[in-house]
């Protein structure tokens, strides 16, 4: 056997040969004419062809004579035709062809070829020239067809091993190649004139294939050996073994060089394929869990690119991942959002819910039933949080976080994807509605925790960062007049006791509200900061009207008074109390003052708003106590007297009952206990007496004694919600008469609907109907006389 030949190099060098053609053919004719002329010296009577005109076909001879006219002239050629035409020797097909025939054989036997490749070129293309090229391709074809038929032989063998039969048919694959690339270097002209001259006969090239391909490969057992040989080796490199990859490759590019790829192999290989993931998939979804699954899914999907990329034809590259998509995804997609989509989100499993929503988009429909899920878990989970009311007092900050969370898994995990963005949204607004007024009034006391003064939890950025976050919330509730309501009762609270924690967060926040609900919905809390505003500059006025009194109050006492716009503020319950003198005197002053510069304009006193500073003298020293106003009433009875009954404080400062007793509980059963009570407990009873504490200690100077808050969940709370009714009452009212100005007439159904567009709170059908009743009672309309489901204004 010869050394393997390099394929590349016997194209070089036939191309190289073929270029030093023309050279070589005129070195040997030169040659030929020498020795012609010579001969004809010797034998003149004899007369031979000139065989020079094998590659002159026009029948030019080189010999020529050159006339000279005249010294300086120019030179003719003369040239003369040949007496009589050349022939070619006797035998010349036969001797040629047996040349040509033995070097083939060589070739197909490895052996050495006895003659050089120029020689044996040159004389395929003199067979060429003198109309033999049919006979030659047709010999060719032939001895070529012996050939690959005596191979045939080796691949049915019984007892072949599939590995080594696959490897004998490479092997005997690469040297037909071989063979077929030294045999078309040598035929090289033949298969340049009279194979493109002919299209309906193959190029040698493809002849070879051809030949190779019916009489082995098209063998049916042959074909089914090779076929499952490499099966086996494919199925065996998918349980984890390895395998000759180069042996699978040069295979592969046989059948495909072969154009039998996609019927012998590529339908039984995805038919394999489709069987094995089916099986694969239904093991793997009962026995491990999703994120594995999911990994395993993305493992097989890598494995199968490196098969493209490594022997499988690139035309498989599609229905071979479709085949594994199908199988490990689409069937099972349903299982794997119902196994694991909720422990994935409630774990934050990011990495997990990446390569999911990387899976997903590969196969139809996948984004969609992730994106499905996806909201049906945020409607369940965000339900938990706002219906139970046991969470009530967390509900604000988890609602935050929970929607911290989904926001990172959109950004990251699903890539910011709209659908699941605009899913996130409507989920959001589904769930904190389920629970109506509830959050809204939440989210408010949220607001009012945060903007309070002694919140130092926060930065100024952090802040601003979490009234955005709070904002996200509040565009997702559809009652925002209960929020409103809620809110500005708050901002009264802090504004008035001088709680806010700052200015500018607060002025923030109105501005975000603003910018959300327009104009119209915080006109009234911008109302309250200009009171504010213009009680600063009052109060100023009004120090300097008693330093020019006659008869001032008693410098011991100063006063600061808010002028609030009644419209502006929330309804507060009027309290009748009885402060002491020097307090009335005060007041006297101040509304002699007010009333003096805005005549026609009635002040009225809210004692419940009012607080004070007082400076105590205790046995262990002084204090300042920072204390409500309805605190410092009851105080100030103890600088005559040291005890007190529950009955006779009640009469001396007029507060009502349930006041007065937590008030008196604040001070005599809180922290700071200036009061001690007789007998001692945590309730103050109708029999309870009250003394100065002697023994009062604290190690501050100025101590904030805080009044203990009636649950707003009672009367506060209740009073605010009606309010809120009351106010949604006039909303509809003044809804349906526009409406009814504007269309005159109008059917009840379109009505209804109109009024749904318009009111920017829930409302219930039953409530809207009480509504038009009870302005058709109040004729603002009528109902039409022929036609009971329309309505007529009534101007």
């Amino acid at each position: 056997m010869s050394s393997p030949i390099n394929f590349a190099r016997l194209k070089d060098l036939s191309k190289e040969r073929y270029r030093k053609r023309n050279s070589l053919c005129e070195a040997d004719e030169n040659i030929l004419n020498k020795k012609l002329k010579k001969e004809a010296m010797t034998d003149t009577s004899q007369k031979r062809p000139n065989f020079s005109a094998l590659s002159n076909p026009n029948g030019v001879s080189k010999n020529s004579t050159i006339v000279n006219a005249k010294p300086g002239s120019a030179k003719k050629l003369v040239i003369k035709n040949f007496k009589e035409k050349p022939k070619l020797p006797e035998n010349y097909q036969e001797q040629t062809w047996d040349k040509l025939k033995e070097a083939v054989i060589a070739i197909q036997t490895s052996k050495s070829i006895g003659y050089s490749l120029e020689e044996l070129y040159q004389a395929v293309e003199n067979m060429c020239n003198h109309k033999m090229a049919s006979q030659l391709y047709t010999k060719l074809n032939e001895l070529t067809e012996m050939h690959v038929k005596a191979n045939i032989e080796q691949f049915l063998t019984e007892s072949m091993d599939r590995i080594i039969f696959l490897k004998k048919m490479n092997e005997c694959w690469l040297a037909h190649c071989r063979q077929m690339i030294m045999i078309r270097s040598i035929f090289l002209y033949l298969d340049r004139t009279y194979v493109l001259q002919n299209p309906t006969i193959h190029s040698i090239w493809d002849m070879g294939l051809d030949l190779f391909g019916h009489h082995i490969i098209l063998n049916q057992l042959v074909q089914t050996r090779t076929v499952e040989g490499l099966l086996l080796l494919i199925e065996r490199e998918r349980r984890g073994d390895t395998v000759d990859r180069t042996l699978l490759k040069s295979l592969l590019r046989m059948l495909s060089d072969l154009q039998i790829y996609r019927e012998a192999f590529e339908t039984k290989f995805l038919a394999a394929t489709e069987r094995l993931y089916a099986a694969e998939g239904q093991t793997m979804m009962q026995e491990t869990d999703v994120p594995e699954y999911l990994a395993h899914v993305d493992g097989r999907l890598a494995e199968e690119n490196e098969r493209l990329l490594h022997y499988l034809d690139p035309t498989t590259k599609w229905p071979l991942v479709h085949t594994v998509e199908r199988q490990l995804l689409s069937e099972h997609l349903t299982s794997i959002l119902q196994k694991g989509m909720d422990s994935l989100l409630e774990g934050n499993r990011i990495h997990d819910l990446s390569l999911m929503y990387s899976l997903f988009s590969r196969v139809k429909n996948g984004l969609t039933e992730l994106c499905l899920n996806f909201n049906a878990f945020i409607k369940k989970k965000g339900r938990t949080i706002v219906i139970d009311p046991e969470k009530d007092k967390t509900m604000v900050q988890e609602l935050l976080d929970f929607k911290d969370k989904m926001d990172n898994v959109v950004i990251t995990c699903f890539h910011k994807n709209e659908k699941f963005t605009n899913s996130l949204k409507e989920a959001f607004e589904y769930f904190i509605n389920q629970r109506a007024n509830k959050p809204a009034e939440l989210i408010a006391k949220f607001v009012d925790s945060k903007l309070r003064a002694g919140n130092k939890e926060a930065t100024e950025e952090e802040l601003e960062k979490l009234l955005d976050k709070i904002m996200v919330l509040f565009r997702f509730i559809h009652g925002k007049d209960v929020f409103e309501a809620f809110y500005k009762k708050d901002l009264a609270k802090r504004l008035l006791v001088g709680k806010s924690a700052s200015v500018d967060a607060e002025k923030s926040m109105l501005s975000k509200l603003k910018q959300e609900c327009g104009g119209g919905f915080t006109s009234k809390l911008e109302g309250m900061f200009k009171d504010m505003e213009l009680s600063k500059d009052i109060n100023i006025a009004f120090r300097q009207y008693v330093a020019n009194l006659r008869n001032p109050p008693a410098p011991s006492t100063d006063l600061t008074v808010n002028i609030l716009t009644m419209g502006y503020w929330p309804t507060y319950p009027v309290v009748e109390v009885t402060p002491p003198a020097e307090m009335v005197h005060h007041q006297d002053v101040f509304n002699k003052f007010y009333l003096g510069k805005h005549g026609g304009r009635k002040l009225q006193w809210q004692p419940t708003l009012g607080h004070c500073v007082l400076r105590a003298v205790f046995p262990m020293g002084k204090k300042e106590l920072q204390v409500s106003l309805f605190q410092a009433l009851v105080l100030l009875l103890f600088n005559d007297v040291d005890e007190l009954s529950l009955e006779e404080i009640g009469t001396a400062t007029g507060i009502e009952d349930g006041e007065l007793r937590r008030t008196l509980q604040s001070l005599a059963c809180g922290k700071a206990r200036v009061l001690q009570k007789m007998p001692r407990g945590r309730d103050v009873e109708d029999n309870d007496r009250f003394l100065f504490n002697k023994e009062f200690t604290n190690k501050l100077f100025r101590i904030k004694i805080n009044q203990i808050q009636m649950k707003e969940t009672t009367e506060e709370q209740k009073a605010t919600e009606e309010r809120v009714f009351q106010d949604r009452q006039y909303q509809i009212d003044a809804a349906i008469v526009r409406i009814m100005k504007m269309r005159k007439a109008l059917g009840h159904n379109l009505l209804i609907s109109e009024l749904y567009n318009q009111l920017k709170f829930p409302v219930k059908p039953a409530d809207l109907k009480k509504r038009i009743e009870s302005l058709i009672d109040r004729d603002y309309m009528e109902r039409d006389k022929d036609n009971p489901n329309q309505y007529n204004y009534v101007a």
